[in-house]
Order: C-alpha cells, then sequence, then structure tokens
C-alpha cells in the first residue's frame, strides 16, 4: 500500500512543465527531514516549505497501485483532454514509487513525472524525471531530464552538478525570508551562466496549490 498524504488537480507552478494542468500527487515521509517542525534544526535538508506528514490531506489516506491511479484518472475527469499528468511528489516519493504503481499509471494512459530529491534510484518507466539535489545529501540519479536546484545552498554549488545527463538545468531561488535576495541572486546567476534558467514557483505568486 502506497501511503499518500495528498491528491489534487492544478497547474505545475515550476520548471519545466510551468504552466501545464497536472495531478499531483504527494506521498508521505522523506529520508531528508522527518516532516514534523521539532525535528527541522537536525534535518538534512532544513529550508523544505512543504507538508507531507501524515495522510490527512485532500484524497489522502493508504492506496494500492490500480486505486491510485483510477483516482488520478478520476481527478483528470474525462472532459479535460490532452494526455493525463501526474506529478509524483513528496518528501520523497521514491521511498514508495516502483515500477508496480508506474504500470497502473500508464494502463489508464497517464504520463508519469517524479519530483525526487536525487537519492533514491528511479524506478523503470517514467516518462519525466525532475531531481533537486540537496546539500549534505548523497546524490544516486545522476540523469533525467529536468535538474531543479534551489539557490543558494552553500555545499550544492551549481557547478558541481552541471556536467550531469539532463536536458534542462534550472536554478530556483530559495523561499523565506531572503526570498528577494536570493531571487536576485538566482536572476544574476543566470545571467552569467546561460547553461542554467530561471525556475520561480508560480503557484506561490498566483495563489493555487
Amino acid at each position: 500500500m502506497y501511503k499518500i498524504k495528498e491528491i489534487y488537480y492544478t497547474l505545475q507552478g515550476e520548471g519545466a512543465h510551468a504552466g501545464r494542468p497536472a495531478v499531483f500527487c504527494r506521498f508521505t515521509g522523506c529520508n531528508l527531514w522527518t516532516g514534523r517542525e521539532e525535528d527541522r534544526h537536525k534535518a538534512i535538508c532544513q529550508f523544505c516549505d512543504t507538508d507531507f506528514w501524515g495522510m490527512d490531506g485532500e484524497n489522502g489516506g493508504k492506496y494500492g497501485a490500480t486505486e491510485l491511479a483510477e483516482k488520478v484518472a478520476a481527478l483528470w475527469g474525462d472532459l479535460n483532454g490532452g494526455k493525463p499528468f501526474v506529478v509524483c511528489t513528496g518528501g520523497e516519493p521514491l521511498l514508495q514509487l516502483d515500477g508496480a504503481l508506474v504500470a497502473a499509471f500508464h494502463q489508464k494512459n497517464i504520463e508519469v513525472a517524479v519530483e525526487t530529491n536525487g537519492t533514491c534510484e528511479a524506478p523503470e518507466g517514467l516518462d519525466w524525471i525532475c531531481v533537486s539535489p540537496k546539500a549534505g545529501a548523497e546524490l544516486k540519479l545522476k540523469k533525467g531530464n529536468e535538474l531543479k536546484l534551489v539557490f543558494p545552498q552553500p555545499g550544492a554549488e551549481p557547478a558541481l552538478f552541471e556536467h550531469l545527463d539532463f536536458e534542462h538545468f534550472f536554478i530556483q531561488p530559495m523561499d523565506g525570508e531572503h526570498s528577494a535576495e536570493n531571487t536576485r541572486l538566482a536572476i544574476g546567476f543566470c545571467l552569467k551562466n546561460p547553461k542554467w534558467r530561471l525556475s520561480l514557483q508560480a503557484h506561490k505568486l498566483i495563489g493555487i496549490p
């Protein structure tokens, strides 16, 4: 059974698919932070801004592979048109996402993307892999479609990753109290390093999930 925090239909807010309709399937759990505020100070990733603790979100709960694929298909609906698109995120989705679930999604004609910290190997058959490396965490997933680096991160400088086998390289300003300054720094970096493109969290800017 897969433990899911929430599942909802929205627009992808960042990266190469920004603006694209998608069903977000958020898995519980992460290997870089428990998700509890009292543990943030000892987390490997201390800047995470996502609630992935528990299964109490919209459509949260435990699902089998077929059941989860059916839920995603139902949220996409019959009237939307286009190929259904699911973004598997977390937390760290690759702690749970496996070949059986990818196959179940594909049986429903659903295109499958994952957003991962890259510390786990990915199952075969994924249609889109987005890796967001974190300082202090061993990167095992070194190829995919999109590398999206939260910036700045001491110990996770862009030069450490730009030789890897990805189609797209994004710099995304770290959110929080210094977001304006981080955005300025990210813009300046991209202007000087055109291999990298700027990714903004548009969903936060326009107020959607």
